[in-house]
């Protein structure tokens, strides 16, 4: 499974890609917010840190407006993949850009039926969002079963993104379920790194190296 860091501060995403583990970014206007900086300058930076897809969000509503956009975000970089919203001319966007040979992200998606949709209009990536399910009550991760099996049985080409990662358990059940990708928050990804037994074998081996005699001349 590829891993995604869900963000736009670019100090995490320098840090997850030295660790040698960071397979791409997906962005959105919020987390640009959060950054206090131009939503262009902010992606083309982060593209040449990352190597692999780096998803960046139109805010657009009319089909036409949301293509113009996506052409505009796609010219920023190569490895830009265009994040449009699962609705009515999102779908008829992505259906445009994917014509033109520019990979669309389609994003806010919270039902299979709208996962066969994407992958219809001919979306690269799918993004459900499984913590906000969880929060209204559903099973996240049972979607994201639902939309691997829906991929398979008509040989879609789209990769699911498990987004609204909250927590480790969310990325192991992904793995497990055979998701592409999970893009996650930098805290959760500096969490799925740890564990109290690593903590306390790194510790005890340090103590135990400490009372090993010197090397003798």
């Amino acid at each position: 499974m590829k891993i995604f860091l869900d963000t736009a501060n670019v100090a995490h995403i320098r840090e997850a890609a030295r660790w040698g583990v960071l397979d791409g970014v997906t962005t959105n206007p919020t987390l640009v917010a959060r950054e206090k900086r131009p939503f262009h300058e902010a992606v083309r930076e982060i593209c040449g840190i990352v190597d692999g897809p780096v998803s960046a969000e139109t805010v657009s509503l009319e089909a036409g407006a949301i293509v113009a956009e996506g052409r505009l975000l796609a010219k920023i970089h190569d490895r830009v993949v265009v994040k449009v919203p699962v609705m009515k001319e999102g779908l008829a966007a992505t259906r445009a850009l994917a014509a033109e040979g520019i990979k669309v992200n389609m994003t806010l998606v919270f039902s299979p039926t709208q996962v066969l949709l994407a992958a219809k209009a001919g979306a690269a990536y799918i993004s459900p969002f499984v913590g906000r399910l969880d929060d209204a009550g559903h099973q996240g991760l049972e979607m994201i079963e639902q939309s691997l099996e829906i991929l398979r049985n008509y040989d879609f080409a789209a990769e699911i993104i498990v987004a609204s990662v909250r927590s480790t358990l969310h990325i192991a059940q992904a793995a497990t379920l055979g998701a592409h990708v999970a893009t996650v928050p930098f805290a959760v990804l500096e969490q799925a790194i740890r564990h109290p037994l690593t903590d306390v074998g790194i510790e005890k081996f340090l103590a135990d190296a400490r009372t090993i005699p010197p090397a003798t001349a």
